[in-house]
Order: structure tokens, then C-alpha cells, then sequence
């Protein structure tokens, strides 16, 4: 679906030198590297999590995958297409996402957009009709599309970004930042939607996202990019056991026990009654539980992996 070698893209940025004469006549550019030959491929069905630092080159990958930017160097090839040749065929069958982009008419209902995409994509009536009652249905959104867009929260509004793009029922997405901005709500209603929405049309998606939680909550795949350069590239799983050394213990006490009991495991990061949680190093975590079970009266226990934001720095802090 998606191939992607050595793919390299250079910016040529002016810059001041404080002289107005020379920064009239005589600009000065300096070479920008935003990506450093990139090389991926993504299958059909897939759903990968693209993450990295702002100015990593994210954004410039999904805009060269889509068509929007020429690349420096390098290949690129997206359902057998060159994206930059915009091609008709090729065109109807992505569509890109951006959080911060909007592409409904201000004014109008968000139904009067999804009748414009309609004539742009030349979809039949039959097909319009089914992928909108299943788009609304699975957004619970068949009351909002009548109202104004200018009405609408900015978690409706997205929920109507995404019926927009997704109405021609594309093999490929490219979201950027879906969820930026919402509130805990509305995040999980457009994870739930982009779930729902993969599994119903096999669609391959590829979703970049500072809320690293929409990329664990959704991605098997992981491609971490920065400063042009891909990092790593495989599951989820995978670097959580090659980058993470800890495990976080959560305990409901029982009743209140000595502190001395306790802290015998180390200090723990929190500690309010009933709630205990230590911070434990993977290797010390069978000791650990089974010191738990013989001195600690609980009534609940649970064992989670380090957060995915603090895999991420570690695997950052590994590569300088």
C-alpha cells in the first residue's frame, strides 16, 4: 500500500543577515534537512503510529505521502502511484485528517459539506446515502449534521471533519493530530470512531499524535521519527521490553499497616490510604509480589507497564 526508500526532503529557509540592502538583493537561504532518507512500507489493514518531537518530520511525511509536497530525493510510491502526480484515481482513494485544518463551511450545516464531497468524488446516490448513515451511526452524530457548523463544540466539529473525509470511503488515511485540543470525551469517542471505522472499511491508517495515548490505545505498529531520522520501527510490545525497565505496583490496602511493612519494597510514589503505588524495576517484580502476597493485606493489586511517553525519552536518551 505504502513503500518508502530513502526518502529525503530539504527545506531552503531565508534568512536575515540585518544588512537591508543584502537581504533585498542578495538573499541568503540555508539548507534545511527534514527528512534524512526515511525508508517504511506499510500493508493494507495496517494502522501504524507515527510519533516523534515537534519538527521530527511527521508532518512532512504524511504531506509528501499525500501529494501535497515534492520530495528532494529519494521514492515514493502510495497504491502504486507517485502522490505529486495528483492523479484523479489516486486521489479518490486517500484522505488527510489535520486537527488544526478545517474544511467545512463555517456557516452551514455540516450536511451541506458532505453533499459538496459528494459531487467532488462523484459518488452515486446509493453509496452517499450508506457510508453517511454508517459514518453518523457510528459517531452517534445523525442530529448534529443538521446544525451550523459555527454551533457546533470543537468535538462535534471534529466528528464532522472526519464524516467529511471519510465519505468516499478511502483504502488510505493519513490523520495528524485528530485529537489536539479535545477534551478526555471527545478523544475517546474519535479513537472508538477511528477503531470502528478501520475494522468496518479495512482501511490502512497511519496517525501521528502528541497524545501518545490515542497511538497506544490504537497502534500495534510503532515508527518513531526524529530529526528526520527514523528511530525505530516495529510493535508496541516490542519497545516497551527493549526500552522500559520498570513495572508501577497499585495496591488497595486492606487496613492501614506499618510504614516500616511498606517502604522494606522501596519508597512508593504514592501514598494515601488505601492506595499505594511503588515504582519497581522488571527484574525485582516476582520478589516484589511475593512479599506483597505473605506481609500485605490488600484488597487489589495490579501491575502496569511504564508509560509510553517515558519509553519514548528513554529510547531518545539511548540514540544521542
Amino acid at each position: 500500500m505504502i513503500s518508502v526508500k530513502n526518502l529525503t526532503k530539504i527545506y531552503k529557509v531565508y534568512r536575515k543577515t540585518g544588512n537591508l540592502i543584502k537581504d533585498i538583493f542578495f538573499r541568503k537561504y540555508e539548507d534545511i534537512l527534514a527528512l534524512d532518507k526515511v525508508s517504511f512500507e506499510i500493508g493494507k489493514n495496517e494502522l501504524v503510529g507515527f510519533i516523534g518531537p515537534n519538527g521530527a518530520g511527521k508532518t512532512t511525511t504524511l504531506k509528501i505521502l499525500s501529494g501535497i509536497l515534492y520530495p528532494t530525493s529519494g521514492k515514493v510510491s502510495v497504491l502504486g502511484f507517485f502522490p505529486f502526480d495528483k492523479k484523479e484515481a489516486f486521489l479518490k482513494q486517500i484522505s488527510f485528517v489535520m486537527g488544526q485544518r478545517n474544511q467545512l463551511i463555517w456557516d452551514l450545516p455540516a450536511i451541506d459539506t458532505f453533499f459538496l464531497n459528494k459531487e467532488i468524488y462523484e459518488l452515486d446516490e446509493e453509496k452517499f446515502k450508506k457510508n453517511l448513515q454508517k459514518l453518523t451511526t457510528i459517531f452517534s452524530a445523525k442530529k448534529l449534521i443538521q446544525k451550523p457548523v459555527k454551533m457546533l463544540s470543537l468535538g462535534e466539529r471534529m466528528k464532522m471533519e472526519f464524516i467529511a473525509a471519510l465519505l468516499h470511503q478511502p483504502k488510505i488515511i493519513f490523520l495528524d493530530e485528530p485529537t489536539i485540543g479535545l477534551d478526555i470525551f471527545s478523544q475517546e469517542a474519535i479513537r472508538n470512531f477511528i477503531k470502528d471505522y478501520q475494522k468496518e472499511f479495512q482501511a490502512t491508517i497511519i496517525l501521528t499524535s502528541h497524545y501518545l495515548e490515542d497511538v497506544k490505545r490504537l497502534a500495534k505498529r510503532l515508527i518513531i521519527i526524529n530529526k528526520g531520522k527514523i528511530l525505530y520501527d516495529g510493535s508496541l510490545t516490542a519497545i516497551l521490553q527493549k526500552f522500559s525497565s520498570v513495572k508501577y505496583v497499585s495496591l488497595i490496602l486492606e487496613k492501614e499497616i506499618k510504614k516500616e511493612v511498606l517502604f522494606k519494597i522501596g519508597k512508593p510514589i504514592v501514598y494515601q490510604f488505601p492506595k499505594v503505588v511503588f515504582r519497581i524495576q522488571k527484574k525485582d517484580l516476582p520478589q516484589v509480589v511475593a512479599y506483597i502476597n505473605d506481609q500485605i493485606p490488600y484488597l487489589d493489586l495490579a501491575i502496569e507497564d511504564e508509560k509510553i511517553e517515558e519509553v519514548v525519552k528513554n529510547l531518545f536518551k539511548n540514540q544521542q
